[in-house]
């Protein structure tokens, strides 16, 4: 398989040798009218040419286009289009955009950051691009817009269950989703036991994920890349955003420091559904019929501190930290648990010249959880946290004749603690503690070409090379990159990927996607890396004047040393871990169809998806194949934005999913160790995973009204979230049926379904000055 990689990477190296003299290299910055701030991520194409490229983190393009006569255009979310006719001839050349404010919401909604043609010219594939903007217009469970949210309402992308924000990408578990805010990994991109994510929307700019053709930059994880870009201060004011909503409220300020030098941003977020629930606990203490209701709240905050040493060098500071409490008191019992992450990342950007720019960074990234537990005079405290440091340096060269490289290291220090434990009593005749610390040193060399051979080819092929260190074992590996596009017509492409991608670190948890009680745990001499392999191959085309853009991609991905545990497994207070672990192997394959308009007053999209996915272990289902718990055979998602006029926007959402696999007991059996005693109930199981949940379905309304009041922006976001009152699955119990007349006597068993969410409206009241 190495040699077969090898070849692979010498025969794009080979088809890259040749000189094009008669391409030229047109490159420039594209920035904001209103404040000057590099557009990171603006698109700019020669739709003639049928060629486009993205800017870089300075704003900065370079595309390499035939001699001739040529429309330059450059577009970005909520501004205005430009367009420049330009003539290549014999010399490269600069040319500067500078993008006016969109003027109305329709502008906004039409103008893209990666427009339609620039998707289907792009050599990338599997790739959803995502702005705070759009986010906001779609319908929100108690008004909270969350941006991973509206990514599971992209093909490829499922929910971990009602609610909840964890991502299950092309037959992916959350813990192999690579969320990057700002370079910095967070390791549980969750609030509110995952109803909602850690990103507050004020503060993103956008976000991009990668399902697949992962470009080689990336590392570490096996299904999903979600790069998170925050917002940065603007150079001309300080402005102030912010919103206040059903369960929780939120502001942003950011402006200059130092005219031009020095900006700042800061975001905070927090819910207050604590607030009331304590007043109530206050007003019915003392009443012997009322339990307390438990304490719960989170809060997170955002910061960026960008300054300007000249015109070649820039220095950014981004910060983010939050935390969600969760507690429970009585008289004679308390409980209580709080977790969060915590995130720094300090970045140098250096500009050598046009074509060459560094960018260096130190970031610190940490995720902890504490569960504090006190019955009568004992208490014990479990807390489990994984905290790394990373050095990064990237460097991306336009070398002109269609190619621009990119190249870089990167080296992350893991310190992990699992499981330790305090326990105590007050009379301190009981003192004891247990845990295991672990470490680990990550490493990744890689390098990439994007390479346009003509209109008609383009490659992006690359190489990285990954390893891992912990408790004396080494592992290294190869992971190749490569896609191609190929371009039929004017209207329409062929894309065509593969990826390799390795995974070191590894999420144990017995409580499902996003619990805060997530244990991260190394490669080590009995824990092998997990491995994945994918290969994708799809169609785009354009029609209706442009305004229409529909891609269907095929997948299939391979998964090697998948983690399960042993029935009864213990992961917590254990020192032998690795004893607990099942290795096995996973697949998963699809079909992901997807249609777009974003044009006219009325855009969105149309998702379906038809997949499988399956996990294979020796210790598990007799070694039989069996589904895993997130495969989802039918998976459809409707979103449309309707503009009625300058003021008010209408929007819905319907999504339809076929129901989660699970296991059910095919019999139990009741045995009696003492006479008179209740016997206990023994469920028997056969197949793993081998019954289905009834289907998911939902659709969600939604309004905004835009004010008009004098000091600046204002509207009103309305939405109503399970509009027709869908009772859908959150999980099944099994309750038992006694003899009414022989309460020893069991008649059978009843399944009973829980449901979280029924009909919920919201109102979030926006404002900007």
């Amino acid at each position: 398989m190495r040699n077969y990689h090898t070849t692979l990477l010498f025969l794009f190296l080979l088809v890259s040798l040749p000189a094009w003299a008669q391409r030229q290299v047109v490159q420039g910055y594209v920035r904001a009218a209103s404040n000057n701030e590099a557009l990171i991520g603006a698109t700019i194409s020669a739709p003639e040419a049928g060629l486009g490229t993205i800017t870089n983190e300075e704003g900065f393009y370079t595309l390499s286009l035939p001699r001739g006569e040529h429309s330059l255009q450059a577009t970005y979310v909520g501004y205005t289009t430009a367009t420049r006719s330009i003539s290549v001839a014999g010399s490269g050349q600069s040319i500067n955009f500078i993008l006016e404010p969109a003027s109305n919401e329709l502008q906004v909604v039409e103008i893209q950051a990666s427009s339609l043609r620039q998707k289907l010219n792009d050599t990338r594939m599997s790739v959803e691009t995502l702005t705070s903007r759009e986010a906001k217009l779609l319908p929100a469970l108690f008004g909270e817009v969350d941006l991973l949210k509206t990514l599971q309402l992209k093909p490829g992308v499922q929910s971990s269950g009602e609610g909840t924000s964890g991502l299950y990408v092309r037959g992916g578990g959350p813990d192999q989703n690579l969320v990057l805010l700002d370079d910095a990994l967070i390791y549980n991109p969750s609030h509110l036991f995952g109803f909602f994510s850690v990103f507050n929307p004020d503060a993103v700019k956008s976000v991009e994920l990668y399902k697949g053709g992962f470009p080689a930059q990336f590392g570490g994880r096996l299904s999903s890349v979600v790069d998170v870009k925050m917002n940065r201060g603007n150079n001309e004011r300080v402005r102030s955003t912010g919103g206040l909503g059903l369960i929780s409220s939120r502001l942003t300020v950011d402006g200059p420091i130092v005219k031009d030098k020095l900006n700042f941003s800061v975001s905070g977020r927090r819910t207050y559904v604590d607030i009331f629930t304590r007043q109530i606990n206050r007003l019915k203490e003392g009443d012997d019929d009322f339990s307390p209701i438990p304490d719960y709240y989170f809060y997170d905050l955002n910061g960026n501190l960008t300054y300007t040493l000249g015109e070649n060098d820039e220095l950014s500071l981004s910060g983010y930290y939050g935390r969600d409490f969760f507690g429970f008191n009585d008289s004679d019992f308390s409980f209580g648990f709080d977790w969060g992450n915590t995130m720094g990342s300090l970045r140098w950007r250096h500009k050598f010249n046009d074509n060459l720019y560094a960018t260096t960074s130190l970031t610190s990234t940490g995720y902890k959880y504490n569960i504090n537990n006190k019955i009568d005079i004992f208490s014990f405290k479990l807390t489990s946290q994984v905290q790394d440091y990373t050095f990064k340096t990237d460097f991306d060269w336009f070398l002109g004749d269609g190619h621009s490289l990119k190249l870089g290291a990167q080296a992350t220090h893991h310190g992990f603690t699992v499981g330790r434990l305090n326990f105590e009593s007050s009379d301190s005749t009981l003192n004891f503690g247990a845990g295991s610390t672990y470490s680990g040193l990550e490493f990744g060399l890689y390098a990439s070409d994007d390479f346009v051979l003509s209109p008609m080819l383009s490659f992006n092929y690359g190489l990285r090379l990954s390893g891992f260190n912990s408790g004396g074992k080494t592992y290294a590996a190869p992971e190749p990159r490569a896609s191609v596009k190929y371009t039929l017509n004017e209207h329409t492409s062929l894309k065509a990927s593969y990826a390799s991608m390795m995974q070191y670190v590894h999420l144990l948890t017995n409580s499902g996607a996003s619990l805060p009680t997530d244990i991260w745990y190394p490669s080590n001499e009995g824990v092998k890396p997990q491995r994945s392999q994918q290969a994708a191959v799809g169609v785009s085309h354009l029609f209706g004047k442009g305004r229409y853009l529909v891609t269907n991609e095929v997948y299939y991905k391979w998964m090697h040393n998948q983690i399960d545990f042993r029935d009864g497994a213990n992961l917590f207070v254990n020192d032998s871990l690795e004893n607990e672990f099942l290795f096995g192997r996973g697949e998963s394959y699809g079909n992901e169809l997807y249609l777009e308009k974003v044009s006219g007053k009325t855009t969105g999209w149309l998702g379906y998806t038809l997949s499988w996915t399956y996990r294979t272990f020796d210790g598990i289902n007799n070694g039989r194949r069996f589904p895993a718990r997130y495969d989802r055979r039918h998976d459809i998602s409707l979103v449309l934005m309707h503009q009625l006029n300058k003021r008010l926007s209408l929007t819905t959402a319907f999504v339809y999913g076929t129901g989660s696999a699970y296991s059910v007991p095919v019999a139990r059996f009741a045995f009696q160790d003492v006479e008179g005693k209740e016997p206990s109930i023994v469920p028997i199981y056969e197949d793993r995973n081998a019954y289905r949940l009834a289907a998911y379905h939902r659709l969600d309304l939604g309004a905004v009204l835009k004010l008009r009041p004098r000091w600046g922006e204002a509207d009103l976001t309305f939405s109503v979230y399970n509009v027709y009152n869908r009772r859908n699955p959150y999980f099944v119990y099994f309750e038992q049926q006694k003899d009414r007349n022989d309460e020893q006597t069991i008649l059978g068993f009843q399944a009973k379904q829980v449901s979280l969410f029924p009909f919920i409206p919201s109102v979030t009241y926006n404002f900007r000055f």
